[in-house]
């Protein structure tokens, strides 16, 4: 029997991405403007040709052309600027990743260099920040996850290999929660992994959030968090195989609840790959956080990201086990 699944409807979307008829858009990142929240930025992917950086009202502030850029994630180091990572893989055989560094004055992507990604074809990437730096973790899609630490001696991106993890087959999406060190990896056919996030941990994963055709079906695509205290929160997974997103309770990994984006002002979300969510208020239309899913079916328009009030699932899902028959 299938776990409740509620739904939930769009208060805003992107414009389509500039690839038409493929499958193009995949992955976005969000930067918050504490300062006034209704300015804050997304940067997303066009796996075919680059990076896109939109506003809250979806729409195109800039466009670089990145090439075949395939996950996108950001860091925001204070004084040293907002650092976006995107995962190369215009060469298939040599993973790397493309760094930028986001001018949230104007929005626009500043090209700082790429660095090495592992042998093998970039997929997913997700960051730890690290004192002055940060460690990247780039997801290879035959499985491997290269541990790197990043940094910028003489304003230069270098990066030093410090381990690499393995999984047995196809992986992506990756979710670092740096409140423990806690590395999330989903491999798509079998599950969510966790991982020590730290240099001197452990190389071995654990299974945490299998796949199991009810709370999570194949594939498993993107990751994304939200912390909450010292261990809690939630985890929430792109159940890309019945268009769904699968919730999990941190710090056990209980499955707590699941949801939908149907259509209503906006259209709904199937075949997700990339999410994003994000605390604290985005203005009006978002005040209680920012869920955002890439879209794989917009016909008649390209692909595009859904945006969608955190505050909207959360009230949708307490509402749903408040009603359960016991």
């Amino acid at each position: 029997m299938q776990a409740q699944t509620v739904s939930v409807t769009a208060r805003g979307e992107t414009a389509p991405v500039g690839t038409a008829n493929d499958d193009a858009a995949d992955d976005p990142a969000v930067w918050r403007n504490a300062a006034r929240p209704s300015q804050s930025l997304i940067v997303a992917t066009d796996k075919k040709a680059g990076l896109y950086v939109y506003g809250l009202n979806g729409k195109v502030r800039s466009f670089i052309p990145a090439g075949r850029v395939n996950n996108v994630a950001l860091v925001d180091l204070g004084r040293s600027g907002v650092i976006v990572v995107a995962s190369d893989r215009n060469n298939e055989a040599a993973a790397r990743l493309q760094l930028y560094r986001l001018d949230t004055r104007r929005a626009l992507l500043v090209p700082l260099g790429d660095v090495d990604g592992g042998a093998g074809e970039a997929y997913g990437v997700c960051l730890l920040q690290q004192g002055r730096g940060f460690d990247a973790f780039s997801v290879l899609k035959h499985g491997s996850i290269v541990h790197t630490r990043i940094t910028f001696p003489g304003g230069k991106p270098e990066a030093r290999t410090l381990r690499t993890l393995k999984l047995a087959t196809q992986t992506e999406g990756c979710v670092v929660d740096p409140r423990g060190a806690v590395l999330y990896v989903g491999e798509e056919d079998r599950g969510i992994w966790a991982f020590d996030a730290r240099d001197i941990g452990s190389s071995e994963g654990r299974l945490i959030g299998p796949v199991d055709g009810q709370h999570l079906v194949a594939d498993v695509e993107g990751l994304a968090l939200w912390p909450q205290g010292k261990r809690g929160g939630w985890l929430v997974a792109s159940s890309q195989g019945d268009n769904a997103y699968a919730l999990y309770r941190l710090p056990g990994m209980e499955p707590a609840g699941r949801f939908r984006i149907t259509a209503g002002m906006f259209g709904g979300t199937e075949e997700t790959d990339g999410i994003e969510l994000a605390k604290g208020s985005f203005g009006r239309y978002f005040p209680g956080g920012l869920f955002i899913a890439q879209d794989g079916q917009n016909a008649p328009a390209a692909q595009n990201f859904k945006l969608v009030s955190w505050r909207d699932v959360m009230k949708q899902i307490k509402d749903s086990q408040r009603t359960k028959p016991q």
